[in-house]
């Protein structure tokens, strides 16, 4: 191809539908041709096409004066513009607009006498607008120092008669292209796209992507080395950015995906527009008129080298999947052919078939407007005599959404169909149905239109991102919440850099105040941005509607790090959302047996996790040890634990001579204790967590079955505050010392302990007990430190020596962690590390 082959250049409607907009694009293409030889297409200004389709409406209807009134607009929509450029020749462009204008007012008013707009009327009213545009942008041009000539399409491209959706006779147009081409080197051919004619001269349209299909058929004729699609993006998506925040532009392509992603519907692109760009070798180019720097997408023959090239994820929405299933072998109906060609007969656009191996069934995905006519079509061919006994009523699901991956590479590379599914399976879609072509460059899925932004929001991240995005709504500000935003700004940069994952904070909510930004809010100074927003009465808040903006984010994870009672009514709304929910809050799981058991069955119920390691002891993995044992088989005998690091701290202090008061205030202080010290201190959180590990044994037990003795005894007026009960502790004081002094004496020191014990089950012992206890040295309970916790599991395979997990069992930071672990094992899953 010579150096000084031509280029094409398309500019579309919004393109030229501003002044500002059409200012560019003169200057775009003054710059261009400077560079070589250059053809033009334009489409119809802004909404004019629209209005054309309106005007002719109206005049069908007998209402001329209404249709003239719509012409109207057109004019001063192109007079505006041009003015806006040309000033001083206003008068003569709005006297040309007019000229340009005046044959379509006689076809409006003779439409409306005949009340009758035809196929070949209705393709002529639709020409004007391609047709103004390109005048007027060929004057602009001259005007503006670069010779540019009008070209007129019809006299350049051959169609038949099939009016509306007319086909290119491709070896007549080239020969008119070429007999024409001589002349443009000097000037500017401006062409109007969409627009042709009939070997005899009667306008004909393109169609959807007309003016695309009119530059590639243009490029083909005249042998040009690129066309170059100008439009309102920088270029093809990685996904429709709409749905997708983090979707960038592809910078190259194959011809063939460029084709695979015409052939599902991806809006710039067009088969037709593909082909004879194929056939010819000739690149595209799409690029942003007001970008004009950014070099946009580049869809040639060769594609992208790099091994790593993104996928892009289209969908085509409000479609519906129609199933038709045969009661013996297929091959006696031949179902599939029947079924395709019965609905090529309505003329329903098919946008997927897929048959099952034995072909007794088959599905298509149909335009959800063309459901009624595929219904009564495939009913009337499978109502046939031989067959009416032999199908299974039709069944129709509707809305739904087809989701399809394409990429070069996948065709090269293992696992990518398993990828796919296993994303959108660890996000609870459901797939109704799927096709993979033999070339493996597309792979194609139906959803249901309800879970379009989650599927395509989660496959994007699946294929396109170096990591993996999570989405937190977090519940509580207080010690552990606001420690796990405190390493979430220490770690955050890490985690994405080191381990692909970049968690986001997108909620913040406490008993009466909640923020929420599906962006992601700033983690500096996040707390105090929560305390200035207005309260609101707790008894008359939700939290569902955030629920269902976190739902269609990437990951949505709900991490409750509050105390609070009565959440379980959230996580399930957050379960039915398909909401992954990370709980530090105990209570959720001490709910009656068959409450906590409804629960969990809807967390699997919606293919979500749901993870509380630190409802035990903060961050030490006591739940995963014991689920572990359980899953291989073993027997746990007995556990023994002390799963308070509050009172096992408040148990070392006494047990150095501090007073119970002194201790309490000091657990309290570094944050040791729940928000009321009277939780610890009675019992009731060990009872708690004692009561989890039972039940993840099976064990249908409730709080009411644990055998409970308070490290302090409950005082005679619990509604006393907080403050108050502390002061009260120092009457207690001196019986505490000589408490631990007796144990002193005998050898023993004082610890709080849980012991679960399996085997009294049906004996009618309590099978928890949770108490103050002496216990000696040598104990693994009598030697901790601090605020330590520790668990030790008596089994089957670990019976003379338990299996013991020791460590830091209190503290907002420790817990904090071990929340974050949580989140990580979610993200980590979903990853596939």
């Amino acid at each position: 191809m010579s150096s000084t082959a031509f280029q094409v250049m398309k500019f579309g409607g919004s393109s030229v539908g501003s002044p500002r907009r059409l200012r560019q694009v003169v200057e775009l293409i003054g710059r261009h041709a400077k560079q070589g030889p250059l053809a033009v297409v334009v489409s119809a200004m802004g909404d004019t096409t629209d209005w054309l389709l309106e005007a002719a409406a109206l005049a069908t209807a007998g209402e001329l004066d209404t249709a003239l009134t719509v012409v109207a607009r057109i004019a001063h929509l192109a007079k505006t513009n041009a003015a806006a450029l040309l000033p001083e020749q206003s008068a003569a462009l709005a006297a040309r607009v007019d000229t340009l204008l005046a044959p379509l007012q006689q076809l409006l008013q003779g439409i409306s006498l005949t009340r009758e707009c035809s196929p070949p009327s209705k393709e002529r009213v639709l020409s004007f607008g391609e047709r103004v545009s390109a005048t007027l942008l060929a004057e602009l041009l001259t005007a503006a120092g670069t010779p540019a000539t009008f070209q007129d399409a019809t006299k350049l491209l051959v169609t038949d008669d099939r009016f509306g959706a007319a086909r290119v006779d491709v070896a007549r147009t080239r020969e008119r292209l070429q007999a024409a081409v001589g002349g443009w080197r000097a000037s500017v051919p401006v062409i109007p796209g969409f627009i042709a004619a009939t070997a005899d001269g009667r306008v004909t349209t393109l169609g959807r992507n007309g003016s695309d299909y009119t530059a590639a058929l243009v490029a083909q004729g005249i042998d040009a080395k690129e066309v170059t699609v100008w439009t309102d993006v920088l270029g093809l998506h990685t996904a429709d950015p709409d749905i997708v925040s983090d979707a960038y532009p592809v910078a190259h392509l194959t011809h063939a995906e460029g084709l695979e992603l015409a052939a599902v519907g991806v809006r710039m692109l067009h088969p037709r527009t593909m082909i004879p760009l194929i056939e010819s070798g000739i690149s595209l180019r799409i690029r942003n008129t007001m970008h004009p720097d950014h070099p946009g997408t580049l869809i040639d023959a060769i594609g992208s080298r790099d091994g790593q090239r993104p996928t892009c994820i289209a969908t085509r929405e409000d479609l519906a999947l129609l199933g038709i299933e045969v009661r013996k072998l297929a091959d006696q109906f031949q179902l599939g052919e029947r079924v395709l060609a019965a609905l090529r007969e309505a003329q329903v656009t098919v946008w997927l078939s897929t048959q099952s191996a034995n072909g007794q069934s088959i599905a298509v995905v149909v335009p959800r407007p063309d459901v009624a006519r595929a219904q009564a079509s495939l009913e009337r061919e499978l109502s046939q005599e031989q067959t009416r006994n032999e199908v299974e009523p039709l069944a129709i699901r509707q809305p739904v959404t087809l989701l399809t991956l394409v990429a070069e590479a996948m065709g090269h590379g293992v696992n990518v169909a398993g990828r796919f599914f296993s994303a959108l399976g660890a996000v609870g879609v459901n797939v109704r149905a799927s096709a993979q072509g033999a070339s493996s460059r597309s792979i194609s899925c139906v959803v249901d239109a309800a879970d379009t932004a989650i599927a395509v929001r989660t496959t994007h991240a699946a294929f396109n991102l170096a990591h993996q995005q999570v989405s937190l709504f977090l519940l509580g500000r207080g010690t552990v919440g606001g420690q796990v935003l405190a390493q979430l700004r220490s770690q955050q940069a890490l985690l994405k850099e080191k381990h692909g994952i970049a968690l986001r904070v997108v909620g913040l909510a406490d008993s009466r105040r909640a923020l929420f930004d599906p962006a992601g809010l700033p983690l500096d100074g996040l707390e105090e941005r929560l305390a200035r927003v207005e309260p609101v009465d707790p008894e008359k808040r939700t939290l569902v509607p955030l629920l269902d903006e976190l739902r269609r984010l990437p990951v949505p994870i709900l991490v409750d790090c509050t105390a609070a009672s009565g959440l379980e009514s959230l996580y399930t709304a957050a379960f039915q959302r398909g909401i992954h929910v990370v709980g530090a809050n105990k209570k959720p799981l001490a709910l009656p047996w068959n409450d906590r058991e409804a629960l969990l069955g809807e967390a699997r119920r919606h293919h979500v996790a749901y993870h509380y390691e630190t409802t035990v002891a903060s961050s030490l993995p006591v739940i995963d040890t014991l689920a572990n044992l359980v899953r291989t088989g073993d027997t746990v005998r007995l556990i023994t634990a002390s799963l308070s690091g509050s009172l096992g701290f408040i148990c070392n202090e006494l047990a150095a001579g501090v007073p119970l008061s002194a201790a309490v205030h000091a657990a309290r202080e570094r944050g040791y204790t729940e928000p009321d010290p009277r939780e610890d201190l009675s019992g009731t959180d060990v009872a708690r967590k004692a009561l989890i590990l039972a039940r993840e044994l099976g064990l249908p037990l409730s709080l009411s079955d644990v055998a409970l003795e308070p490290f302090v005894p409950a005082e005679p007026r619990p509604d006393t505050s907080v403050e108050s009960f502390l002061q009260g502790l120092k009457a207690l004081d001196a019986a505490y010392a000589e408490r631990v002094a007796r144990c002193r004496q005998s050898g023993t020191v004082l610890r709080y302990l849980a012991r679960i014990d399996p085997s009294k089950v049906g004996t009618g012992t309590p099978v928890i007990r949770v108490g103050p206890v002496p216990v000696e040295v040598g104990h693994a309970a009598a030697d901790l430190r601090g605020s330590e916790s520790f668990v030790s599991f008596t089994t089957t395979r670990h019976s003379d020596y338990p299996l013991t997990v020791r460590g830091a069992g209190a503290g907002g930071a420790v817990t904090a962690s071990g929340v974050l672990a949580d989140i990580l094992r979610i993200s980590q899953t979903l990853r596939g590390r």
